[in-house]
């Protein structure tokens, strides 16, 4: 039998926005490199290896979010212990969205998304690391 997916993604970062701050791109590229905000990249490693991260960016991978949030999860990272505003972006603004939703649910606060995520971060002129190019094998 088929499945009935009776949820599309669309509504469910429609509900998770109605549940958490949205950033717009220019407030978010003001936050960087502030002590009192960690700016949470929630992409999969091949996408920083592929377009860049943000200088100071927390990498965190979406599978592993609520498990290093959880302290008493054998995988907790400190960095979300901290007394800190929490920001958390994505390629695009969607996954962050329901991952932001995900770790104010679990308790973790303040926390923001930011819309359009690093695609936007990029054309606004935020600042990009890029990757250092593979060294030769030999």
């Amino acid at each position: 039998m088929p499945q009935t997916i009776t949820t599309s993604t669309k509504s469910l970062v429609e509900a998770a926005e109605r549940e958490v701050e949205t950033l717009s791109i220019e407030d978010a590229v003001k936050l960087q490199g502030r002590d009192d905000v960690v700016l949470v990249d929630i992409r999969d490693i091949r996408e920083l290896q592929r377009e860049g991260k943000v200088p100071g960016a927390f990498h965190c991978p979406r599978g592993m979010l609520e498990f290093w949030i959880d302290p008493e999860s054998h995988y907790h990272k400190p960095v979300f212990a901290q007394d800190k505003r929490f920001v958390f972006f994505c390629a695009g603004g969607l996954r962050s969205a329901l991952a932001a939703q995900a770790a104010q649910r679990m308790g973790l606060k303040p926390v923001a998304h930011i819309r359009g995520g690093f695609g936007a971060w990029k054309n606004a002129g935020g600042p990009v690391k890029m990757p250092e190019p593979p060294k030769p094998k030999g």
